[in-house]
């Protein structure tokens, strides 16, 4: 996108927010870069330069507008749509590999050398992962220093950085402010969060239909790690340094969010899994124009446009849960999961709610015995075998796995079919164009649509929707009176 100077100039001219996390303007004159929707007058054209992200602008010595504020704009949509090594990498980068495990240790994530690995990011992002994860780091410390009282040494180190030295100079070269005064600058006017948790707002795309999002989690929640309560979507979070729980609520241009975490390293990891789980970095108008092109799907994106996938915070979770509700009723498989967590997971406070527990990790399920499984012999040995083959690493579901390669590696465990790949393959691996032709959710739709309601013949049919079919799944799946298209009014 930010190689096509006319588009780009088109869009900062008009302030289309839709490219709002595409690319960004860096003005010249004012060394500043911006968001394209930024709401200042237009800087003359021969004045503007374009980058492919925010770390790219400040590596060439422009520093954040503080009127549109482009590093809190929505993610680029490519990072989540595409399964090759730069968005896999950046996948990771936003997860905090960088910060954890270093450079060395987000090649080895990837399968790829150091080299070829930097090389990518700087021929397409004009920045390697150190700048990149800097970059992400700067905005960790916008966060805590704008929505917490930690003292500044405490949020220099929370955010990422080796030194209070370094914080002070990243802060006022990116923001032109020094850590202070941006705490001064945020706190005129505005009222404080409840001690120990930290509130923002998670931007979007517009438009954004959250019924089925919000419904989904809700419907299929797990009691003791998810919960509805006072109008917002609350559940455990287990996180690098520790844990944490978090409450998302929709508002018509934002989802509210608020964090309480253990340990204050985790916050930007945090962020990224919420705001991958709820797909805020999707692309809606590219997704519902292509589907709309299809007769069938035309009036259901007419009535609810912008639905999103709902995905996981954590890949093996949903896995070993995907598992759990084969062939059953989402009661049951939330039954089922809830034995599991109390029998295995480990416990936390919630002084604010009613959750108890973090979903139990595989390596803590690895020694469960399966006659206190409460299901067919058969899937007892298939969730055992996953989770044995998780927690032996075998099978990569996280932020920067092979897609494909994940596919074949589930699909050859015995007990795992179509669905469950396609299941996990949606929710877990972010894969946007996962397809559950054999849902019975998704059979029952095609059949009221006038679709074809055999697998294959449907599927064929859904060639016409790629690369969205996981957004056409949301459509269809829309059709039924399900809990899952239904926010609970309390």
């Amino acid at each position: 996108m930010y190689e096509c100077r006319e588009r780009c100039v088109r869009a900062v001219q008009s302030k289309d927010a839709r490219f709002d996390g595409w690319f960004f303007t860096a003005v010249l004159t004012t060394k500043i870069y911006c968001r394209p929707s930024c709401p200042v007058v237009p800087p003359k054209v021969e004045n503007m330069r374009f980058y492919p992200s925010a770390a790219a602008a400040q590596q060439a010595g422009f520093r954040a507008c503080k009127r549109c504020r482009p590093d809190a704009s929505p993610g680029s949509p490519e990072w989540n749509d595409r399964a090759d090594l730069v968005a896999r990498a950046m996948r990771l980068i936003a997860d905090g590999v960088v910060d954890r495990d270093g450079v060395p240790g987000l090649a080895g994530q990837l399968g790829y050398s150091v080299r070829q690995v930097q090389r990518q990011l700087l021929a397409e992002l004009g920045a390697g992962p150190l700048a990149l994860a800097r970059a992400q780091r700067a905005q960790t410390a916008r966060l805590l220093i704008e929505t917490s009282k930690l003292q500044m040494a405490d949020v220099a180190f929370a955010a990422g950085f080796s030194s209070v030295r370094t914080f002070n100079e990243t802060v006022q070269e990116v923001f032109a402010l020094s850590p202070t005064e941006l705490r001064h600058r945020a706190r005129r006017g505005t009222t404080s969060a409840a001690p120990g948790t930290i509130s923002l707002r998670l931007p979007f795309r517009a438009p954004l239909t959250p019924d089925n999002l919000f419904g989904h989690l809700i419907a299929t929640g797990v009691p003791g790690v998810e919960e509805w309560r006072d109008g917002q979507y609350r559940r455990t979070l287990r996180l690098p340094h520790g844990h944490g729980v978090v409450a998302l609520q929709p508002m018509p241009d934002h989802i509210a969010c608020q964090l309480s975490l253990t340990d204050q390293r985790d916050l930007a990891i945090a962020i990224s899994r919420c705001r991958r789980m709820l797909d805020l970095d999707a692309d809606p108008i590219a997704v519902d124009d292509l589907l709309s092109e299809d007769p069938v799907l035309a009036p259901l994106i007419a009535k609810a446009p912008g639905r999103r996938v709902p995905h996981t915070v954590d890949g093996e979770e949903f896995a070993v849960r995907a598992v759990l509700g084969q062939q059953v009723s989402t009661a049951a498989a939330r039954t089922h999961a809830h034995r599991l967590v109390l029998q295995h997971g480990e416990p936390i406070e919630d002084a604010a709610g009613g959750l108890t527990h973090l979903f139990p990790t595989v390596q803590a399920l690895a020694g469960l015995d399966p006659e206190t499984l409460a299901f067919p012999k058969s899937r007892r040995t298939t969730l055992t075998t996953l989770v044995e083959t998780l927690a032996a690493g075998e099978i990569d579901l996280g932020a920067g796995a092979d897609w494909d390669k994940a596919r074949e590696q589930l699909a050859a465990l015995p007990g795992i079919g179509p669905w469950t790949v396609e299941s996990i393959a949606m929710r877990a691996l972010g894969d946007p164009d996962a397809f559950v032709a054999s849902d019975l959710g998704i059979r029952y739709a095609a059949r009221d649509l006038g679709l074809p309601e055999a697998p294959k013949p449907l599927t064929d049919h859904a060639r016409a929707w790629r690369p969205w079919r996981a957004y056409a799944v949301q459509y269809l799946w829309a059709t039924g009176d399900h809990a899952i298209n239904k926010i609970p009014v309390e």
